[in-house]
């Protein structure tokens, strides 16, 4: 089983929160709200007063939705190197600090599990690790979970954080949108279902391409969802945005994600779709109300 260590929470990314939170207390960052951190970790680090989402890291999810003892990571040796010698020559070294920080070898857990009854191939990005940004090795790590579940037979689920495809990899990041949306193909073309959960923030290149690829695309609430930020698309098309533009509740609006689940009810709502999409061939759906 999957077990939660504050340690490795050093850095929740947008919504960063007060050095308290690794002590005892912990500080909302929106109401300013003080909790106990066991009370915050119970909740699912959900404030208590106001509901606002504070953001979870890899193992936390992991630890969330999978049944005790039925994590098995894999590809767990592959690690990112720096394929264009990038020139700010610190790229190699805030892949060893974050790897340090996270205790991940790159932006994503890949792995199988069971959630609920059902046994899935599972990915978790960690905003943590450099912004979650996906390079050549997390598009290579979420190919090789399409190729598992397909050789497993069992569904696939995403959860997305990040930023979008890693800068100091230039093309061969940009490449990972089209290598990741082609296993997702294949997984559609083996008529398995993918379910894409959407967290804060999903933006850039993942989301141009598996994260919204999904057969049931869910978001967390409140969540940032979008290819480029608000601030350099008013900049560029020089208008004011809709209030609430590429919030999770702006895109069920308008038909982009399929449902918005609350952090505690996102097991019970995975298990629920994965049992009306894994029914035995010529079974029939109960009528509401029986």
């Amino acid at each position: 089983m999957v077990t939660v260590n504050d340690k490795n929470n050093n850095s929740p990314g947008n919504r960063a929160i007060s050095a308290g939170m690794f002590g005892l207390w912990v500080k909302c960052p929106r109401c300013e709200h003080i909790m106990l951190s066991h009370v915050l970790r119970d909740n699912l680090k959900v404030c208590t007063r106001c509901g606002f989402y504070i953001n979870m890291n890899a193992r936390e999810r992991i630890h969330m939705l999978c049944e005790p003892r039925s994590w098995r990571e894999i590809n767990r040796k592959l690690a990112t190197s720096d394929p264009l010698n990038f020139c700010d020559g610190q790229y190699k070294e805030k892949i060893v600090r974050d790897q340090k920080k996270t205790h991940l070898t790159e932006a994503v857990l890949t792995g199988l599990c069971r959630i609920g009854k059902h046994r899935v191939g599972l990915g978790v990005f960690d905003f943590d690790f450099l912004g979650g940004s996906m390079g050549s090795v997390v598009g290579e790590k979420i190919a090789c979970l399409a190729e598992r579940v397909i050789k497993e037979k069992i569904p696939l689920v995403l959860i997305s954080a990040s930023g979008g495809a890693r800068m100091q990899e230039s093309m061969f990041s940009l490449m990972q949108m089209a290598k990741t949306s082609a296993a997702i193909g294949k997984v559609a073309q083996a008529r398995l279902p993918y379910i894409s959960v959407l967290s804060h923030p999903t933006t850039g290149g993942v989301t141009a391409s598996f994260a919204m690829l999904g057969d049931i695309i869910i978001a967390e609430p409140e969540a940032l969802i979008g290819f480029a930020g608000p601030r350099v698309i008013e900049q560029t098309i020089k208008q004011k945005l809709p209030d609430k533009f590429q919030t999770s509740e702006f895109l069920l609006e308008h038909g982009f994600v399929d449902i918005i689940v609350p952090r505690k009810e996102l097991k019970n709502c995975i298990i629920q779709i994965l049992n009306l999409l894994t029914l035995p061939p010529g079974t029939k759906t109960p009528k509401k109300g029986r």
